[in-house]
């Protein structure tokens, strides 16, 4: 059993105006990270700058909401079930609208609306607190399953750890839905293979995670996750699939930590990063120097002209 490549996917390429848009918005992103881990001087560094792409694709290009009503009823949910990558969601968040750019300077600080591990109670656009891992697909179904009782259209987006995958409840969730034919429901797992205990392979093998999802009826598909051009068509694929099968997707991202900024990329030791005074400035610079182009942090003139 093999799963869809994106090239094996019913759709159409993105357009290169599609893929500029959230290209740019992950640039964004990576430099509000740097923002943020800098304040702290270190953090959850190098996963936030690895599923930049996927956030960026998710945020800027799938998800319907409202910046100034966070809590709006029709608005699609993504579920952070991995907490401590809320740095990375807060950059995504900062993108949308929901937080103001200037309160990044505020991140694991006292009394601010920005912890470090996300909490649902503290941030506008945190639809639950993360953390101890396994639970965000759980509560997926469960939320999938309330829309659909009130008629409600709006997706549930639910991002995952490769390391969620050794917990028994995620397999559980991933039964659940499909027996109950969410087609309301993605998944999007960032298979970056380190955990905090070390490679995940090491750990506890997962491999091969597409065909266990698969048998677990999800339409499923493995991409590089920090090729957004793939992820886009992925997405829309899932979209399809959804629609005409009722069938809940999952999209397996290969990722790499510390993506964009080589110094970080080789980093041996990933997980929790330790990052010098002097390293942050040439951790800009070498995030400038491979986007090609300097697109202003914390601006987008497209997504403002649009709200």
């Amino acid at each position: 059993m093999t799963a869809i490549s994106v090239t094996e996917a019913p759709t159409e390429a993105a357009s290169p105006e599609r893929v500029s848009r959230v290209r740019d918005a992950a640039y964004r992103m990576r430099h509000h990270v740097l923002t943020m881990g800098e304040g702290q001087g270190q953090g959850y560094v190098g996963q936030a700058l690895g599923v930049a792409d996927m956030l960026a694709a998710v945020y800027v290009d799938q998800l319907r909401l409202r910046a100034e009503e966070p809590e709006w009823a029709d608005r699609d949910r993504f579920l952070l079930s991995t907490g401590h990558y809320a740095i990375g969601l807060y950059a995504a968040l900062v993108e949308s609208g929901t937080v103001p750019v200037e309160e990044l300077s505020t991140y694991g600080t006292d009394g601010s609306r920005l912890p470090m591990s996300g909490m649902a109670s503290y941030t506008p656009g945190m639809e639950i607190s993360g953390g101890s891992l396994g639970h965000g697909l759980t509560v997926a179904v469960g939320m999938a399953l309330g829309l659909r009782f009130q008629g409600n259209g709006a997706r549930v987006f639910n991002f995952l750890s490769d390391g969620e995958l050794d917990e028994g409840s995620t397999w559980e969730a991933a039964m659940g839905a499909h027996h109950h034919r969410l087609g309301n429901i993605t998944a999007l797992v960032d298979m970056n293979a380190l955990q905090a205990d070390g490679a995940t392979d090491t750990v506890l093998s997962i491999e091969p995670a597409e065909e266990k999802w698969q048998a677990c009826g999800w339409f499923t598909q493995r991409v590089d996750g920090n090729d957004i051009e793939a992820l886009l068509h992925a997405l829309d694929a899932a979209g399809e699939a959804s629609a005409a099968e009722g069938k809940p997707s999952v999209i397996l991202c290969d990722t790499r930590i510390g993506r964009g900024v080589p110094l970080l990329e080789a980093r041996e030791k990933a997980h929790f990063m330790r990052i010098d005074e002097h390293e942050w400035a040439v951790c800009r610079e070498q995030l400038t120097a491979g986007h090609g182009a300097d697109v202003p942090a914390g601006e987008n003139k497209e997504t403002e002209a649009a709200r």
